[in-house]
């Protein structure tokens, strides 16, 4: 009698594997690839070279791409991936494509006047400089993008089926489940938290016999703060001082929560009446996908129209220069949450120096950012060539973290019903992969291994 012959199972670690970021896990299924996430690298000048060095596979022979949802460092890589000749299906949650449409183009436009600008005042070391994608990419890219229903098993080929199921974090964002020949693998993408003020809580997987797990902060517990009692202490006290807040924000969930709260401390009386500014053309985009999508968030329709009315909600950078000339106390909420780019640069030219500004950090901040700088105390930033002293206030507010914790993230592994054949720590740091690592083992008994960059293993 002929013995059936075990489906041959591989994955390849192609990013988020020693770092928090460039999301990318290619599996091999029989003679398919499917490819779960496809973000950018950020952050150290060693990682963002990766972006330009490509990936080490035949990118036409990739049959599907899987996104868990819409940040950067999940999603920006597919223009690259687009224009070196992929040409198929990229599947996500309808609230998932909507916010990588948005943040792709976004993505492409900063690349490009960056390039731009790099060529105009000679800063670069490359002639001439040229961007990772264009928004033509970008728009390629856009025209892949087919929506699944959150919930719903989707079949690929024969014997491989998705689903993706809400997890929190931002709108639209999921774990992925791949059921292969019978088996179930599970990524979890970047897990949400419960209470989120915009999100219900994260469904949980009930099954995973190989499990992908994130470990962004798996050696720490959030402060249990206030939030709304933090940023009225450092707003006010700014604003009594006569000076300038600013709230790098990133553009999808930071941007609206932070909105959100400062909304709730003007409405009531707790903070001065004074300007507040959201400058982010992608992010005012994000509130009319929250505005769209009323089903994927908790906001109520009036609470959603009276908070957007707060703010002048920039869109030209005509209008950020009337702000940056402007000598009133205000609030700007602005992109880049990192400081990476995008127009808080423009802010932080003029007020970075100022000892009456307050700079709130409102993210995680990763290794080779100008928020990372700040963070650890830098005495001068680099932007656009030039270097500005750090004189204003600078303080980080990790209470509004959107990214589970380590309590959080056992939580959310917690009915798994039998024990994982394999476990893999990705998308954290090294101190605290190793220490999620070791949590796993003492909670749970579970045996995790953390792969290295472009590792390949067999399942």
């Amino acid at each position: 009698m002929k013995s059936e012959v075990s489906p041959r199972v591989l994955v390849q670690f192609l990013g988020a594997s020693g770092t928090v970021t460039g999301s990318k896990y290619l599996i091999h299924v029989d003679d398919h690839k499917i490819l779960v996430d496809c973000g950018l690298f950020q952050g150290l000048k060693k990682l963002r070279l990766l972006n330009w060095e490509g990936i080490p596979t035949p990118i036409h022979e990739i049959d599907y791409v899987l996104l868990t949802h819409g940040h950067l460092d999940h999603c920006g890589y597919l223009p690259r991936l687009v224009k070196k000749g992929y040409d198929k299906t990229i599947l996500g949650t309808e609230p998932t494509l909507n916010i990588a449409a948005i943040v792709l183009r976004d993505s492409a436009k900063i690349q490009e006047e960056t390039a731009r600008k790099a060529n105009a005042e000679q800063f670069t070391i490359h002639s001439p400089a040229e961007p990772l994608y264009s928004v033509k990419d970008a728009e390629h890219t856009i025209e892949k993008f087919r929506p699944v229903e959150e919930g719903e098993w989707k079949d690929l080929f024969n014997g491989v089926s998705v689903r993706f199921q809400h997890v929190g974090h931002i709108i639209g964002a999921s774990f992925i489940e791949l059921d292969i020949h019978g088996k179930r693998y599970v990524f979890s993408g970047d897990v949400g938290r419960k209470n989120d003020w915009l999100l219900t809580d994260p469904k949980k997987p009930k099954r995973a016999d190989v499990l992908f797990v994130e470990s962004t902060y798996g050696d720490r517990i959030h402060p249990t703060d206030d939030p709304l009692l933090i940023l009225q202490t450092h707003i006010q006290k700014t604003l009594e001082r006569k000076g300038t807040v600013i709230i790098p924000c990133f553009a999808v969930e930071r941007a609206q929560t932070i909105m959100y709260l400062l909304w709730k401390l003007k409405s009531s009386g707790q903070i001065m009446d004074v300007p507040m500014v959201m400058d982010s053309p992608m992010g005012g985009n994000v509130l009319d996908v929250f505005g769209r999508l009323v089903d994927s968030h908790v906001l109520k329709p009036d609470e959603f129209a009276q908070m957007k009315e707060s703010f002048w909600i920039v869109q030209d950078i005509r209008e950020t220069k009337l702000i940056v000339a402007s000598n009133e106390p205000k609030i700007i909420v602005a992109g880049s949450g990192m400081l990476s780019g995008g127009r808080v640069l423009t802010y932080l030219e003029r007020y970075l120096a100022k000892k009456e500004t307050t700079i709130i950090l409102s993210g995680f901040q990763a290794a080779g950012t100008r928020g990372r700088a700040l963070l650890d105390g830098a005495k001068n930033l680099k932007i656009y060539g030039n270097y500005y002293p750090t004189r204003a206030e600078v303080y980080n507010m990790e209470v509004l973290s959107s990214h589970a914790d380590q309590d959080e993230l056992l939580d959310w592994l917690n009915e798994i019903e039998s024990t994982p054949e394999r476990v893999f720590i990705v998308h954290g740091e090294p101190q605290a992969a190793d220490t999620f690592r070791r949590v796993l083992k003492d909670t749970y008994h579970w045996n995790a291994e953390i792969p290295e960059l472009y590792q390949i293993v067999q399942l």
